[in-house]
């Protein structure tokens, strides 16, 4: 299979309970009546709240789940390494939080290698916020202040801003490093997302009707309709 990453501008089962349409977009990505889905929370610290929402959003009739937690004793499953189980699922989804505490631990477990492989085997990568940023070389974080620049995983050769209709100051901010010479690259709104086949984009779908996403270079933002998921794809004759 090919490499694939979704990456959310926003959405998904932490934002939008009751919209499972990116949700079930990326779960049939999988090919798999029941997939295997292991949930990354690091970006939040692991918290406890947030991995309780996503076994209520992935319950048992619609998939395998686990979780992976690097701030926890109890992994929720036992006698595997983190590399032998995350390179067993169909499915890696991260969650949102700060992508600078989250780049920071999965480097120093190894994490990022390890993403990396699961990547190359086909295995289905997504996630929203911080579950977005880290996919790209460059990103731009706003967890903690006024909006930086931050290397991610490099495995998409770009850059990414998230919450793009949501947050103004990012947009803004977002404009103005890649005018001033960051790795030209895709935004997304809420409820917007980008699916990568490859290192090219090849859909952008959307939660809600009328979400866009955008191509940025130094010199033009370049708006990218979205296909809403609640609408049937259009078939060629």
């Amino acid at each position: 299979m090919l490499p694939q990453i979704v990456a959310f501008g926003g959405g998904g089962f932490s934002t939008e309970g009751s919209n499972p349409l990116l949700d079930d977009y990326v779960l049939g990505l999988t090919g798999r009546e029941r997939p295997r889905v292991c949930f990354v929370p690091t970006a939040s610290g692991d918290a406890d709240h947030y991995v309780v929402r996503f076994y209520r959003a992935f319950g048992p009739e619609r998939c395998e789940a686990s979780h992976l937690s690097l701030f926890r004793r109890d992994r929720g499953w036992a006698g595997r390494s983190f590399a032998e189980h995350l390179l067993a699922q169909d499915l890696i989804y991260v969650g949102g939080g700060s992508v600078v505490g989250l780049l920071g631990a999965w480097r120093a477990h190894g994490l990022d290698a390890v993403l990396r492989r699961a990547w190359r085997r086909g295995i289905v990568l997504c996630g929203g916020s911080a579950g977005s940023l880290c996919w790209f070389a460059e990103a731009v974080t706003a967890f903690h202040g006024p909006p930086e620049r931050v290397r991610g995983l490099g495995l998409l050769p770009h850059s990414n801003c998230v919450h793009y209709d949501a947050e103004p100051v990012r947009r803004s901010g977002y404009r103005e490093l890649v005018a001033g010479g960051m790795t030209p690259g895709y935004a997304a709104e809420d409820g917007v997302a980008l699916h990568f086949v490859g290192t090219e984009l090849a859909n952008v779908v959307a939660s809600r009707s009328g979400g866009r996403a955008y191509h940025v270079t130094a010199d033009a933002e370049t708006p990218l309709d979205a296909r809403h998921l609640g609408t049937p794809a259009l078939v060629a004759a």
